[in-house]
């Protein structure tokens, strides 16, 4: 395994841990601020939009950049972010360090999926990516719930100088063990790239990916009102909890990314169907504390199980010219994550209760498969690593 997979795992740590860790501090930095539920959700919501646009916007303006220096760039970025957020006096400083924050995620996924990809063979590619991924997930398995329990210790702003720190750490990491060959140093013109959306399989992938995520993450957003509010855990106890939704996050990042690289689709269909019936189980018995365990734990392993086959398959689709096309999918992630946290809080500000985002989150899922569905269905049968007939004609990449 090349080290340089570490590496961009290690960068992967820092920004999970950035985006998902807040979840578990949603009620005191709510309380810091006098804000409501709903208002504290922006904090998630605003960090996604944020990533949604950034994710576009610096993977397009930096299309003819060393991909490299692009990475370390985008780090950066991540570092200011966080100290903000660290530093925020109120409210809308604090969303604004969010958001900045935000802005390298999409870049730095969609940019790093790609260099990943690209370090191994063709028939390894999800595996590569879900390698990069494992940061992601093993910021759920150890850093949210370590992270969480610092912010109810010490206090919330304690967490995100953490987060800086581990920035830092992740910047030294990427400028040390990354090592990008020298044809994938740099991608082509942001024209061709845009060529890549031709493909109307890239736009399904792209629809399967803010539905299918945005379903887990639209029960995940509130979690630690439902732990509380319907299950009967103390707020103590939500750090120890979320280690069980990392660890399905880690288990289903690993197992989706190898039953992938032998068939994506069929790998996503069997995976959202999952999803569909743990997340109704969930709420069917979150008022039963050993069902709420088992229910955390499948939750995050179908729904990370997703994300190596969904970023693969775009990747797949748009062929050469998958740069761009890489992080629009990472963008749908996290406009998945908006929309799933959006509609939780209107489920929660209806009245509907603390479980309402969870149903509405199934519902969701359920949209999710039917899209992978019809995009299975349409799909050309074509071995691993094969160019599908859709994908625009390959051209030199530009010197470095």
């Amino acid at each position: 395994m090349p080290l340089g997979l570490i590496a961009l795992a290690l960068g992967g740590f820092g920004i999970g841990l950035t985006e998902f860790v807040i979840a578990g501090l949603l009620p005191e930095v709510a309380t810091t601020f006098g804000v409501s539920e709903a208002a504290a959700g922006w904090l998630i919501t605003g960090y996604a939009l944020g990533v949604v646009v950034g994710a576009l916007a610096l993977t397009a303006a930096t299309t003819r950049l060393p991909r490299k220096a692009v990475l370390l760039a985008l780090l950066v970025l991540f570092i200011a972010g966080n100290l903000l957020s660290a530093i925020a006096p109120d409210y809308g400083l604090m969303l604004t360090g969010r958001i900045v924050a935000a802005l390298c995620h999409g870049a730095f996924f969609g940019i790093g999926s790609v260099v990943a990809a690209g370090m191994v063979a063709p028939h390894r590619k999800a595996g590569a990516v879900a390698i990069m991924f494992t940061g992601l997930t093993t910021a759920n398995v150890l850093g949210v719930p370590l992270g969480t329990l610092l912010g109810q210790q010490l206090g919330w702003r304690s967490t995100f100088w953490a987060i800086t720190i581990v920035g830092v750490v992740a910047l030294l990491g990427i400028a040390t063990l990354v090592r990008v060959p020298r044809d994938a140093s740099q991608p082509g013109s942001l024209a061709y790239e845009l060529g890549a959306f031709r493909s109307g399989q890239v736009w399904l992938s792209l629809l399967t990916t803010v539905l299918g995520f945005g379903g887990m993450f639209g029960a995940f957003t509130y979690i630690a009102y439902t732990l509380t509010g319907v299950s009967g855990f103390p707020s103590a106890a939500v750090p120890w909890l979320l280690i069980l939704f990392g660890g399905g996050l880690f288990l289903g990042n690993i197992v989706g990314g190898r039953f992938a690289d032998r068939s994506v689709d069929r790998t996503l269909i069997a995976v959202l169907a999952g999803l569909v019936v743990v997340l109704v189980l969930f709420a069917l018995t979150a008022r039963s504390q050993p069902a709420t365990y088992l229910s955390l734990l499948l939750m995050g392993a179908f729904g990370f199980a997703t994300v190596p086959g969904l970023q693969t398959r775009v990747m797949s689709h748009a062929a050469h010219a998958p740069t761009l096309a890489s992080s629009a999918n990472i963008a749908a992630f996290n406009l998945g994550n908006a929309f799933g946290a959006w509609i939780g809080g209107l489920t929660i500000s209806a009245g509907l209760g603390y479980t309402s985002p969870i149903w509405a989150g199934a519902a969701i899922t359920a949209a999710a498969l039917f899209v992978m569905v019809v995009a299975g269905r349409a799909a050309p049968n074509r071995q691993p690593g094969t160019v599908p007939a859709d994908a625009p004609p390959p051209v030199p990449a530009p010197a470095v």
